[in-house]
């Protein structure tokens, strides 16, 4: 058999898709004739083939010696170097094509191919357009057009061209795919998500699908979902370093951080050089309290990516942890160099300003609370102004509305009197278990629960911009007496529950809501605080919600009175504390019940508490009978213990 007709039996098997076979006869040509065009081509599409794309690049580029004005070999030796990620030269190849055969629709697509992987999308989409004018039906040249037309923002001519492509082939999956981004872009997420489905439909072993469909179930906080949907991509592609990356972030919303690490190690491991691994792997270093480490990744992190602002600010806030604040503050001032509308590094710096008692600079920043993407809350839309403390309002009526948690509301209505006292008629609006405590509260002419119809007003103000409003110091703080007085009808009841008093009483609160973002650093073990606490004295459980855990300990000591379950509001935790002669708290809505009764509480803090404790000091200027026992080093508290018994025990005859 002569070349010419082992040529075209290598062909056939080619055109066959029997590449074994045809590889053996190119082969067998090349021993005899090792610069035999069609040989060398064959060969090289038949390693394109099977994956081995610089093999292929090279027995092209040798067929092309031969036959440089082969428009074919020319696209397809692009094809094979745009594979290895050279893309410059595949689309030098590429315009070698169309420049030989100008009407050669597969060059003018891959030629758009090139030009969108180098980011040349506007051109690209050029491209495309030449290759629909000589092939107009071609479903994926539809579906490229439509990613360069999506690279460019022109999201409804994305969205048109992938519709193309689908009508042309309805089994389109990538098409599919690419809407599902385009909705998801939009907000859409049940439409992204209908679309992503539709694409593994087509293709079950679309890895990118299950990918894409993981992140849509991720920011509608289905995590669970999710991490079964990244398990998925990665089973079908495991080097997907996207997918290691952002399973560790559903893992992490999930509170399973070993696993979420591991998952950021994978990727790390997968592309040594991958910046926002590092970082989310620092965050979730930060989780368990492990923050020197975190540090260490945001470090690496901004060393990859020198303008990270989000790292810059996470090391701000691992170095707060630390209780490093001037070098936090600095870092966060780094992420606000760099992105000067950074909210989260604006209300992070505003908290380091605070907690250091720098009122003048820490209020105005705190108002980025609002733009921060980890507050729940938002500003509220009223058609009246925000009162920051400019407007007059004598003879006005302001609408003071509470935002945050149970503990900053009843820390900050203390300013309803001072707004009073500038002429204003206040209405106090405040979440269903305040209604009854703070019926009578100083200043305050009518309250209503959170959700009600809201009467007429002029001026309205967040509870928490209220120390901006009247440029609150730590001298100038108003009330730290105390201004909350209980209902004396339920003093007297639980008076008449209690008994008559022998001994002196210490009410006990030792953990908040579990779903708090630092009830780890917060919340204590009860049998712990019990080993420690001194016989004498009446100890009275102020905690209404026992969590599992707590309970052997508290029903092993008959000496404790429980009482939580008889709590119906915080007007009957306010008559209750009335009785005591000193509460014990940790960091709840009790401890700032406490103070504004103005008991004597001790307050029972981490190592960085929260910033409204400032640093140091074991008083508040917040509570004039508070008393703050801080842990020495991260986690401590048996040196807390030790502290609060030695001074229960000075207490005793």
């Amino acid at each position: 058999m002569d070349t010419a007709a082992k040529v075209q039996q290598a062909l056939a098997l080619l055109q066959k898709g029997q590449l074994s076979q045809a590889k053996v006869i190119c082969e067998e040509i090349l021993r005899k004739e090792p610069a035999q065009f069609d040989a060398l081509h064959f060969a090289g599409i038949i390693a394109y083939q099977t994956g081995d794309h610089a093999t292929a690049a090279a027995l092209i580029e040798k067929a092309l010696k031969v036959n440089p004005s082969h428009a074919a070999a020319q696209n397809n030796r692009g094809a094979a170097l745009g594979e290895l990620g050279r893309h410059e030269a595949a689309l030098e190849c590429y315009a070698r094509a169309i420049a030989i055969n100008p009407s050669y629709p597969d060059a003018h697509y891959n030629h758009g191919n090139a030009l969108l992987a180098l980011g040349r999308a506007e051109a690209a989409v050029q491209s495309y357009d030449q290759a629909l004018a000589l092939r107009p039906a071609h479903a994926d040249s539809h579906n490229a057009r439509g990613n360069a037309l999506r690279d460019l923002g022109r999201h409804d001519a994305a969205l048109q061209s992938y519709d193309k492509a689908i009508a042309i082939n309805p089994n389109h999956a990538a098409a599919y795919n690419n809407r599902g981004n385009i909705f998801k872009g939009r907000g859409d997420l049940e439409q992204a998500l209908r679309n992503y489905d539709k694409a593994i439909g087509l293709k079950p072993d679309l890895a990118e699908s299950y990918y894409n469909r993981a992140n849509v179930l991720k920011d509608n906080k289905q995590y669970e979902a999710a991490v079964a949907s990244y398990d998925r991509a990665i089973a079908l592609k495991p080097d997907y370093v996207l997918a290691y990356n952002n399973r560790g972030n559903a893992l992490r919303s999930l509170r399973q951080f070993g696993t979420a690490l591991r998952s950021y190690d994978k990727a790390i491991a997968l592309q040594p050089a991958y910046a926002e691994a590092y970082y989310n792997r620092g965050a979730a270093w930060g989780d368990i309290g492990r923050h020197e480490t975190a540090l260490a990744d945001y470090d690496r992190a901004i060393e990859l990516s020198p303008n990270y602002a989000d790292a810059y600010n996470g090391r701000g806030l691992a170095l707060r942890e630390m209780r490093r604040h001037a070098e936090a503050m600095e870092s966060h001032g780094k992420a606000i160099a760099l992105e000067p509308n950074h909210a989260d590094a604006q209300w992070a710096l505003s908290l380091c300003h605070l907690q250091c008692g720098d009122f003048e600079r820490g209020w105005p920043a705190y108002e980025w609370r609002w733009k921060d993407r980890n507050v729940k809350t938002k500003l509220r839309g009223f058609s009246q102004p925000l009162w920051l403390g400019l407007e007059s309002l004598q003879g006005k009526t302001i609408l003071l509305h509470a935002e945050q948690g149970l503990g900053d509301t009843i820390q900050f209505c203390r300013y309803a009197k001072p707004a009073a006292d500038l002429g204003a008629r206040v209405i106090l609006e405040v979440r269903d278990p305040l209604l009854p405590l703070l019926q009578n509260l100083a200043g305050v002419s009518e309250i209503i629960a959170r959700g009600a119809h809201l009467p007429a007003f002029d001026f309205h103000c967040p509870l928490m911009s209220l120390p901006l409003a009247f440029r609150t110091r730590l001298d100038t703080i108003p009330s730290p007496e105390g201004y909350i007085t209980p209902a004396p009808e339920k003093v007297a009841s639980w008076q008449t529950i209690l008994g008559d008093k022998v001994k002196p009483r210490i009410g006990l609160v030792w953990s908040g809501s579990p779903g708090h973002s630092h009830d780890r650093n917060r919340s204590i073990s009860l049998a712990n605080l019990l080993a420690r606490l001194p016989k004498g004295f009446e100890y009275v459980s102020l905690q209404k919600d026992v969590r599992p855990g707590d309970l052997p300990a508290l029903q092993g000591r008959a000496d404790i009175r429980q009482l939580g379950d008889q709590l119906a509001d915080f007007s009957d935790t306010a008559g209750l504390c009335a009785l005591m002669d000193i509460i014990i708290s940790v960091d709840t809505s009790v401890a700032h019940l406490a103070g504004a009764l103005g008991k004597p509480v001790w307050i029972l803090l981490p190592f960085n508490p929260d910033w409204r404790w400032l640093l140091d000091r074991t008083d508040s200027p917040w509570y004039a009978a508070a008393r703050l026992y801080r842990q020495d080093t991260p986690g401590n508290w048996q040196g807390v213990f030790e502290k609060i018994e030695a001074d229960l025990s000075r207490m005793l005859p």
